[in-house]
């Protein structure tokens, strides 16, 4: 059985704020962390105690940034900003920008994000290095618990967004059981369970968007918890030679 509860009363985060003393006493109020518990957080906050955040006005657009907002309605001091944060831009059309990140995501706008920001006027980025931040916030907590830092990316082929691990510690991200038989004794050949997507998604259905909950530990995922950190995200990120649709 997995159990899933949203951490209360978490307040606003700000630059430079101890998030990991913030979920402590945030975890202590349903009865602290465990070892073998998963502890998945909204990238929003870690962004915002990091100092990830971006003010519109010291924002110059350069030609390439205003030659797109042009083409696709947008603040041309959003899309340099948006520039900054991607290494590829994989299209641009209909509104909408899809960025490959520094990181490896496949995502709309590189991850940059309006959203839950507290000044209308600025915009919040991803970690630098999502697997830092959680390996640092596992460190840190109580009990130690996995750590998964999510975000929420749209799917190709699917509508809706769906929240995704980019940050991972003390996890493992996937579960292989290729080579191993299924019901009928057939040997499964391509199931592989993102197991930390799956964690992130579900935690997502614990809280909702303006409930000001980001943080949601999970109970009952204990035999993909490890004593190590881990990998951290990157097996979670398809290879290029791999990736079919780019």
């Amino acid at each position: 059985m997995i159990a899933l509860d949203a951490l209360p009363g978490i307040p606003e985060v700000r630059p430079g704020d101890d998030l990991a003393a913030i979920l402590a006493r945030a975890g202590d109020a349903i009865g602290g962390f465990e070892a073998t518990d998963v502890v998945a957080i909204a990238h929003k906050v870690v962004s915002k105690a990091e100092g990830r955040i971006v003010a519109l006005a010291d924002v110059s657009p350069g030609t390439r940034a205003r030659a797109l907002a042009a083409d696709l309605g947008k603040d041309p001091r959003q899309v340099e900003v948006v520039l900054s944060e991607a290494t590829q831009i994989v299209r641009a059309d209909g509104g909408r920008l899809i960025c490959r990140t520094h990181h490896g995501f496949v995502c709309a706008n590189a991850g940059v994000d309006a959203s839950n920001a507290t000044d209308p006027e600025t915009l919040i980025l991803l970690p630098l290095d999502p697997d830092a931040s959680a390996r640092a916030l596992r460190a840190m907590l109580p009990g130690r618990p996995a750590i998964v830092i999510t975000d929420s990316f749209g799917r190709a082929w699917r509508t809706g967004q769906c929240e995704i691990a980019i940050g991972v510690a003390g996890l493992r991200p996937l579960d292989d059981w290729r080579g191993l038989p299924d019901t009928a004794g057939r040997e499964m050949r391509a199931t592989v369970i993102a197991t930390a997507d799956e964690a992130a998604a579900a935690a997502d259905l614990a809280r909702a968007k303006d409930s000001r909950e980001p943080a949601v530990r999970l109970r009952g995922l204990g035999r993909h918890v490890t004593g190590g950190d881990g990998p951290g995200v990157a097996p979670l990120i398809r290879a290029l030679e791999d990736d079919l649709f780019r």
